[in-house]
């Protein structure tokens, strides 16, 4: 959400971010919006003014025994009633409309996002590892498929298109992964664990930007609940209407969850394997901090994410998005993606961004510096640390061996029992 004021401060801020994405005479709409709800407020408090004013004086008028004055002055009460109702329309038609045009438009970027249009545009920041030269290499779902333990078929009679079963050792390193995540993210880098609901109500879905602009993105059960498309939204919902002490800041939260997508607009994209599913697991990593160490959190979190990238061997690279590839909360994005041999390039297998004030504005989380009457509007950041169903595609491509099997990472050996390798070689 943002701040009118802001807006009617710098107009051209707002249009010159929003025209980048398709949106222009949006600051001038919401000025003038903005103009007529004062107005009405305006003209309301004036109302209730002269209301109250009449009102005291048809009891003077009263006690002098001025009937003639009583009445005129109370068919002025009246007359006015009917402005408070008509202005108190206005003002709530104003309101109303006004949120629902800023709930539905983009954060504005910090100024160091580069420009551009689409993912052509974005930065490479940095990259690490070097690709393993894999003579013919196999994809995932072939690697899977040999081994007898990834099974599109079954899944998709059950399920349908976009789900997966996995089965012995592939669903083993699954577990692992997702639990070495954790680990690492709790144990190294001081993130609290949470265990969140996987369904949300419409109010937390609308504080971290879902509702209402990606409603088709979602899957909404009988009971006008959503399911979670990430555990951002519970995990940053912690705070929603709530004033945190401003000395508890910051507030790192973790999770592994499921997550849930509808995929509504992958129509034809990535059709196969595991690379986009309707149902996959995820550690997210959220930060709740102060205005001044929000940037410092961001890059913190971005270096947490890489750990886990490093720790696995895997090849990745850090891009700085620009500002027509952002995603609609987002202020600030670094994007890692992940060699995949298969496909001969990177792909995206975690997503850090700095929403500012953003989504604070939008759930009503504040802080509090003690000693101190007043509140702000506390930032979250949000990333994933990582994708557990990317990042096992990778591990299986780039561990993958000329007999078939796939060599288990060392980090992860522990989790397999020692195991070494999956699979019998073939």
């Amino acid at each position: 959400m943002h701040d009118i004021r802001a807006i009617r401060e710098n107009p051209e801020l707002y249009e010159t971010a929003w025209a980048v994405k398709g949106k222009s005479g949006v600051a001038a709409e919401a000025i003038a919006l903005d103009a007529r709800l004062r107005a009405a407020k305006l003209a309301l408090e004036t109302a209730q003014s002269r209301r109250n004013e009449a009102s005291k004086l048809i009891g003077q008028a009263k006690a002098k025994k001025d009937e003639a004055e009583a009445q005129r002055l109370m068919a002025e009460v009246e007359q006015v009633k009917g402005v408070l109702a008509e202005q108190a329309e206005v003002e709530r038609a104003a309101a109303d409309a006004l949120q629902d045009l800023l709930s539905q438009m983009p954060n504005i970027p910090l100024p160091d996002v580069p420009a551009g249009a689409d993912e052509h545009d974005n930065v490479e920041v940095r990259r690490w590892g070097e690709p393993v030269a894999i003579a013919n290499p196999r994809d995932h779902v072939d690697l899977g498929e040999r081994l007898g333990l990834i099974d599109f078929e079954a899944a998709a009679r059950m399920s349908g298109a976009r789900f997966v079963i996995l089965k012995g050792q592939i669903a083993r390193l699954e577990r692992a992964l997702g639990q070495f995540m954790l680990d690492l993210q709790t144990q190294q880098h001081s993130y609290t664990e949470v265990s969140p609901p996987l369904m949300v109500n419409d109010a937390a879905a609308y504080g971290t930007d879902k509702l209402p602009k990606f409603a088709e993105d979602l899957f909404k059960t009988t009971d006008g609940r959503w399911l979670i498309p990430t555990a951002e939204v519970p995990l940053t919902s912690l705070v929603m209407g709530q004033i945190v002490a401003e000395e508890d800041l910051p507030m790192r939260f973790t999770a592994l969850t499921p997550c849930f997508r509808s995929e509504a607009g992958a129509s034809g994209r990535d059709t196969r394997g595991m690379i986009r599913q309707h149902q996959f697991y995820k550690v997210e990593l959220v930060s709740i901090t102060t205005p001044e160490e929000s940037e410092a959190e961001h890059e913190r979190m971005v270096g947490c994410a890489e750990a886990v990238l490093r720790a696995l061997e895997l090849p990745y690279r850090t891009m700085l998005l620009c500002k027509g590839d952002m995603g609609f909360g987002a202020r600030k994005t670094y994007d890692l993606e992940v060699w995949i041999p298969s496909e001969g390039r990177y792909r995206e297998i975690s997503s850090c961004s700095n929403t500012g004030d953003f989504q604070a504005r939008r759930m009503d989380a504040r802080a509090k510096k003690a000693g101190e009457k007043g509140t702000r509007y506390v930032h979250t950041l949000n990333g994933s640390g990582l994708a557990v169903g990317r990042t096992l595609v990778a591990v299986m491509e780039n561990y993958q061996e000329e007999d078939g099997r796939i060599a288990v990472p060392k980090v992860l050996q522990p989790y397999l029992s020692g195991a070494t390798h999956i699979g019998a070689p073939r």
